[in-house]
């Protein structure tokens, strides 16, 4: 079997994760499937895939060799593609990343425009509460909110103002001692994120700027689950404006220590940079650029009032 064809068949297998899956994504039959991933195991002498009857599961070889099929397969996209030049319309799968609020609330409704405005594209969108790696993972375009540390990637600052509040409800505070300084917190009930710092939180910047460390009552993994137990009473958790916004208008939660709160955050759209110049990612990118900078521009009003 075609090798090149072969590694495409196994990587959309991990992407839908079962054997199935991708036969009925790729209108194959699942012995075709099968028979595909058998050859590459063959061919490189090591088992890819750990198989039960319902569900597949990477080996550690299979781990490293799906990400250099992924490399491979987007350079020879963008080979083609390129080898087109202007005369290839947006075309193809375009695989987009983005926490999940901001990804259902916030990029959701712009993709929606984007694949309206372009009917040869179809999208996959993957809402995960961490910064995935965009070239390992096969993603085409992340929206990410934080500084971002120096690589190759390509990014477009698309919204500034995102401040990361302290917050916890109105009865937790009755029920427990003033919060006066960060230091205070130190002894409070804690509800961490694991990507918001599962056992520290910073304050202040410049000279003033300080970390405070505590042991959380409880570490949760999405924003729901910590603003949910906020909201219930459990104990102080921090998370971006926007993620409570509501909850703070609606007097669920309350702003703690908004004097100390570390510098707000950008947002920006990131890419490999040789996914720039394919087609379907450059339209996404100039298509979403000037829609996503009015949404966080009113996110960033809307914080500033809270």
């Amino acid at each position: 079997m075609d090798r090149i064809d072969a590694m495409k068949i196994f990587v959309t297998a991990v992407d839908e994760g079962s054997l199935a899956g991708a036969a009925r994504r790729l209108r194959r039959s699942p012995t075709a499937v099968s028979r595909a991933i058998a050859s590459l195991e063959t061919h490189i002498g090591a088992e890819l895939l750990h198989r039960t009857t319902r569900s597949i599961r990477l080996s550690e070889a299979g781990q490293r060799y799906a990400a250099s099929c992924r490399r491979i397969l987007a350079e020879l996209e963008e080979a083609d593609l390129l080898a087109g030049g202007e005369r290839s319309a947006p075309r193809g799968m375009l695989t987009l990343s983005a926490p999940p609020i901001s990804g259902e609330e916030v990029l959701r409704p712009i993709l929606d425009e984007f694949l309206e405005a372009y009917p040869l594209v179809s999208a996959r969108l993957l809402l995960v509460d961490r910064s995935v790696h965009l070239v390992d993972e096969g993603v085409d375009v992340a929206l990410r909110v934080g500084q971002l540390p120096d690589s190759s990637l390509v990014a477009t600052r698309v919204g500034d103002g995102v401040r990361r509040v302290v917050v916890a409800s109105p009865r937790y505070l009755c029920e427990h001692p003033p919060i006066e300084e960060p230091a205070d917190i130190a002894g409070h009930q804690i509800v961490s994120l694991t990507h918001f710092g599962i056992e520290s939180w910073g304050f202040g910047t410049g000279p003033a700027a300080r970390t405070v460390h505590f042991t959380p009552r409880l570490v949760v993994n999405t924003v729901r689950a910590a603003v949910g137990s906020a909201v219930a009473g459990r104990g102080l958790t921090r998370v971006y404006s926007y993620h409570v916004a509501r909850e703070v208008k609606d007097g669920l939660l309350n702003i703690l220590l908004p004097e100390a709160e570390p510098v707000p955050q950008p947002v920006h759209l990131l890419a490999p940079g040789g996914r720039m110049g394919v087609p379907k990612v450059r339209a996404f990118v100039d298509f979403a650029t000037p829609r996503l900078r009015a949404a966080f521009a009113r996110l960033a009003i809307d914080a500033r009032a809270l």
